[in-house]
């Protein structure tokens, strides 16, 4: 279940503001106040459900014969949970299951195992990006806190132009970074870092980003393992995905820019091709 404050994060993702009331409108309709009446402490017909339940849960075994000390191990009786714990289990509706007296307790972690596990489901997965998306339809990411240096922003119109994906518009790079929030509690760190990027995605949309394919310059292990590229396709977004060298790997090195060319022609289809269905559709 999602957390008020975790709905606040993915709004802030999306670049949505979330406002909060802190003193009433002028001449809005007053909240209606009510008058709750408390029981009597001696009034056990009109308890909360939920302190009748608890007083169940705390009831001490009333009229229960004191245990007696088996002979031997193999003699010993199954230890039953008081008549109060009992009801309490019958109310929840076999909710709270009671344990076989036969079987054997799971064996319990040592603590620095315990600490361990606890520190991992309360660590959120911490990454940052840049992210340009060309005429709404191929994403480009570069991971890092650092938007794409000008010789880095050169190199990749000239790529983009020598395989033919001319958008209309130069990439303009957005920063992104995870987690949005910081000091919230995490349960599933990794499918929450994945829906945080969904969220931010999502708010583009209303600018007209419509992703069909990803091309990631650059690795981050972080980054990697959330966008989970594996064959060719981005299974955390849905879309064929591409991942190579960083842009300034690629500045740098003939040999890598010689390695890139075969991709390139791909591009140059797959741009092609893409905007030759899209005008075959709309007629």
């Amino acid at each position: 279940m999602t957390t008020e404050p975790q709905r606040l994060q993915y709004l802030e993702a999306m670049g949505l503001t979330a406002w909060t009331a802190r003193y009433r409108l002028p001449n809005a309709r007053e909240t209606e106040a009510c008058e709750w009446e408390l029981p009597t402490p001696d009034d056990g017909a009109r308890q909360a459900p939920g302190e009748r339940l608890q007083a169940l849960l705390d009831a001490p075994a009333e009229a229960s014969p004191a245990p007696t000390v088996p002979a031997s191990p193999a003699a010993e009786a199954p230890v039953r949970p008081p008549p109060g714990e009992r009801k309490a289990r019958a109310l929840l509706g076999g909710l709270v299951p009671e344990a076989a007296p036969e079987e054997t307790p799971p064996p319990v972690a040592s603590a620095p195992a315990r600490e361990a596990a606890a520190d991992e489901s309360r660590e959120a997965l911490r990454f940052a990006l840049q992210v340009a998306c060309l005429d709404g339809r191929w994403l480009v990411v570069q991971p890092g806190e650092a938007s794409p240096s000008p010789l880095a922003q050169r190199l990749l119109v000239n790529l983009l132009r020598a395989a033919g994906v001319t958008p209309e518009h130069a990439p303009a790079f957005e920063p992104f970074h995870w987690p949005q929030i910081e000091g919230l509690e995490v349960q599933a760190p990794l499918d929450e870092a994945r829906q945080g990027l969904g969220a931010f995605l999502a708010g583009r949309a209303r600018r007209g980003w419509a992703p069909e394919r990803l091309l990631v310059f650059g690795d981050d292990a972080t980054l990697t393992r959330v966008l989970a590229i594996d064959d060719g396709r981005s299974t955390a977004l849905d879309l064929p995905a591409w991942q190579g060298p960083a842009l300034e790997t690629l500045a740098e090195s003939a040999e890598a820019k010689r390695d890139l060319w075969p991709r390139l022609l791909d591009w140059r289809r797959e741009w092609k091709g893409e905007a030759q269905g899209e005008a075959k559709g709309d007629a």
